[in-house]
């Protein structure tokens, strides 16, 4: 198959989207990588997994990645919102584990409308924001041939277009290309 490159990806810069499912890591990388600027991870100190150094260098590298622990969910949005607001940073990936209300998101939106960064909510499955620009659910597709095979599914878009690519990560070029696609 032809590879090409994958619709949508990366998404809208100075607005925010999410991201579920066991491959949002990859996703939340891979879009690093495509914005080729400094990117602060947000998280909750009771969040005991670890972001290793070794498993990302290949989308980006260490130095280009700050990671910042909060208290809660509360200081992670605080902390969201006035990175994406200075635009010292092209992304910021905050982990979320409650839902966000419509004031919470529109607040993030705005911020990276200012800032002209990039927001992305890291979310549990089944959870979501109003205020989202995009929704992806990213999965690992195991395949005995491909151990970066990774299926892509947007289920929200605000410009209305849904869809579900299959994709890998081009270690040696460091961009995400399409190996395969399937309509909605």
């Amino acid at each position: 198959m032809q590879n090409a490159e994958v619709p949508f990806f990366p998404p809208a810069t100075s607005r925010t989207h999410e991201v579920c499912g066991a491959g949002a890591c990859v996703f939340s990388f891979a879009l690093s990588a495509q914005l080729n600027g400094h990117t602060m991870w947000i998280r909750e100190n009771w969040d005991t997994s670890q972001i290793n150094p070794t498993g990302f260098a290949d989308f980006l590298e260490p130095a280009a990645l700050t990671v910042c622990n909060t208290k809660n969910q509360p200081e992670t949005l605080a902390v969201a919102e006035e990175a994406l607001r200075s635009g010292a940073v092209s992304l910021v990936v905050m982990s979320l584990n409650k839902s966000l209300g419509l004031t919470e998101g529109r607040r993030l939106q705005l911020a990276a409308r200012d800032g002209k960064s990039t927001g992305l909510a890291s979310i549990p499955e089944g959870m979501g924001s109003n205020a989202a620009e995009t929704r992806w659910r990213c999965s690992p597709v195991f395949a005995p041939t491909d151990s970066t095979l990774q299926k892509w599914e947007l289920i929200k878009n605000k410009s209305g277009t849904l869809g579900v690519w299959h994709v890998r990560w081009n270690t040696a070029s460091r961009r995400l290309t399409m190996v395969s696609s399937a309509r909605k």
